[in-house]
């Protein structure tokens, strides 16, 4: 049966252009469509709190260091995480190693080096880690970034070496060092490259503990895949901030796996601290302190101690 539809398509296509134009271009002959043009570029005002909807200005998040005011934490850029935990937000940045930029030639549909070049031009950074030297209540220390904002903070060659650097710069420093993790796991663009990365930081941390030295670990949403299986969950002192969701598995997989629902909170922060997994969980305008207190401690009379050893 033929759709009475097409009939009207036919008819309209036959129609001549200028009775096809609209009603005003049938009147005035002379009057033309506007060319459309691109949106200009404003910077978004208003950013949406995920978990009540209400309209935030984006200023007064900024000020509130991205917490949400029904307390969501929600995820910020290394330079914000950087500034916020520096004391008067001064740092200084350390380079990573270059790494090669696509070992395995892949392609999941685009190239590698179109993902790289797009998470960079987005993020500002050439991968995932952003490494700082500072100091954090007056001691010195390293701090490490993963910014989930890169490729899901996903660990490759370059994480990696990233990791590594901040060790050894925390070892020549004589200082501790500090790791914000989120991750969803390692790059699969690197294949068993990237899980070579797992190996390569938990050696990089023996080399702290060799040369003494704290190793605190901060968990920021998401910390999962092989992250939570290596540096992540390999610290001295495991903080979290509220909320985090923190794994290996996602919480879906784990129920289809096991066909069993999960118990409420499941494998966010508060719920780990409960079961002896996270040492604290620590809301994110408070973590400065909490870290200048901690690696206070850490560090007390550790320069006592080698000038007795000297002696």
């Amino acid at each position: 049966m033929a759709d009475p539809w097409d009939e009207v398509d036919d008819r309209a296509d036959a129609q001549p252009e200028a009775q096809r134009r609209g009603w005003l271009t049938r009147l005035r002959p002379g009057v033309r469509r506007r060319p459309e043009r691109p949106a200009p570029d404003t910077p978004d005002l208003w950013v949406k709190d995920p978990d009540s909807g209400e309209m935030l200005f984006r200023a007064d998040l900024e000020a509130a260091l991205w917490v949400t005011p029904s307390g969501r934490h929600m995820r910020i850029g290394a330079d914000a995480r950087l500034r916020a935990t520096f004391d008067g937000g001064v740092w200084e940045a350390i380079e990573s190693p270059p790494t090669p930029a696509d070992p395995l030639g892949f392609n999941d549909g685009k190239p590698y080096p179109e993902r790289l070049a797009a998470a960079r031009a987005a993020t500002g950074r050439s991968d995932a880690m952003t490494i700082g030297r500072g100091t954090i209540g007056g001691v010195a220390a390293v701090a490490l970034v993963q910014d989930f904002a890169f490729m899901g903070g996903s660990l490759g060659t370059a994480a990696g070496e990233g990791f590594i650097a901040a060790a050894r710069a925390a070892v020549a420093a004589e200082a501790p060092l500090v790791a914000f993790t989120a991750s969803g796991g390692a790059r699969m663009q690197e294949g068993t490259l990237s899980l070579m990365q797992m190996a390569r930081t938990t050696l990089a941390i023996q080399e702290l503990k060799a040369a003494t030295l704290p190793y605190v670990v901060v968990l920021t949403d998401p910390t999962t895949g092989g992250v939570t299986a290596s540096y992540a969950m390999l610290g001295d002192v495991h903080l979290a901030e509220p909320g985090a969701l923190i794994g290996f598995s996602g919480p879906r997989i784990i129920e289809q796996t096991m066909r069993e629902s999960l118990p409420p909170g499941f494998q966010r922060s508060e719920y780990l601290e409960a079961k002896g997994m996270v040492d604290r969980v620590v809301p994110r305008r408070e973590l400065p302190g909490v870290l200048a207190s901690i690696l206070g401690v850490l560090m007390a009379g550790r320069a006592g101690t080698r000038s007795a050893a000297a002696a």
